[in-house]
């Protein structure tokens, strides 16, 4: 695993349907506007959005995390927040249960985020902190358990960040260089990056301060992925999903340091949304809220690809 730098992906200003977005980035005390590029399929026009099913297991009831299955098709990985007991869920896109698998190693303080990480294996955020009074947060790495697993052995990462407690749940992974990337919430609008390349499993390691990235207030960050190509880097909020399309060569902290663009769809009416999964090639995403037999949403772009996509 990896430690990275800054960066956010903007917007293309002749797309009509593409909203303008309220965000900026800033590094220390400079601010960082959008550069000229091709907007991501998802917000190049209001998305189709539709039910695939309902989580059904009795107990997926403040789910706070999505990620799409690496190895099975249709299939996705999510988890509850606080107060469960360390352990991850499998459903199918339709919400059928695949399988229910306890983290041997592993408490579940405050989960807040799952997301693919290196080779076959998922991390999950436990980056939750409420009252901001924890001095260290946890990443646990576990292998992508299979359908017939019901306990999975998982690696402990514990950081801390550089600058004080804060309140976090939106994990990322940057498979080109390796780098653990957490997202800050906050309501006023202004969330931190802070990236690790490399974290220590004895001990704890320094998260590294990457940027500020400014949504707007009220805009607080429950959630995030990013695509299996790698191209895609989508973060939420309560009501709406902002998305960043990565350059050649562009860290995923350095792509968060741009200007994203405002998906159009409204998130808020699913209820209290923090969770979030890209699809693999970054022109849909799911969606699952809090609650008893939780709907999972997906939202796709009926954008026409180019043959450069």
């Amino acid at each position: 695993m990896a430690l990275a730098g800054c960066g956010a992906a903007a917007r293309e200003p002749s797309a009509a349907s593409v909203r303008p977005a309220t965000a900026t980035a800033t590094t220390g005390t400079t601010r960082v506007t959008a550069a000229a590029a091709r907007a991501p399929a998802l917000c190049r026009r209001r998305l189709r959005a539709r039910v695939t099913g309902h989580i059904t297991a009795g107990f997926a009831t403040e789910l706070s995390g999505l990620v799409a299955s690496r190895s099975r098709r249709d299939v996705l990985w999510t988890h509850n927040d606080s107060g469960d007991s360390a352990r991850l869920l499998a459903v199918t896109t339709s919400g059928r249960t695949v399988a229910e698998v306890a983290l041997s190693g592993a408490q579940n303080v405050d989960w807040e985020d799952i997301e693919r990480g290196p080779g076959r294996d998922l991390l999950v955020g436990d980056i939750g902190d409420n009252d901001g009074g924890r001095a260290s947060i946890v990443v646990y790495r576990v292998r992508e358990p299979r359908a017939s697993s019901t306990v999975a052995v998982a690696a402990r990462y514990e950081l801390r960040y550089p600058d004080g407690a804060r309140d976090a749940e939106a994990l990322l992974f940057d498979r080109r260089n390796g780098a653990i990337v957490i997202v800050t919430k906050s309501f006023g609008g202004e969330a931190g990056i802070y990236a690790i390349r490399n974290p220590s499993p004895a001990g704890v390691s320094t998260l590294r301060r990457a940027g500020t990235l400014t949504l707007g207030v009220g805009e607080a960050v429950t959630a995030g992925d990013v695509s299996a190509d790698g191209r895609t880097i989508a973060l939420r909020s309560y009501d709406r999903a902002f998305v960043w399309r990565r350059r050649a060569g562009e860290t995923v902290a350095a792509a968060l340091r741009r200007r994203p663009c405002d998906v159009d769809a409204d998130l808020l009416r699913e209820g209290q949304g923090e969770a979030l999964a890209l699809s693999d090639d970054g022109r849909a995403f799911l969606t699952v809220p809090e609650g008893r037999r939780p709907a999972l949403r997906r939202y796709e772009s009926t954008a026409r690809v180019s043959q450069h996509e």
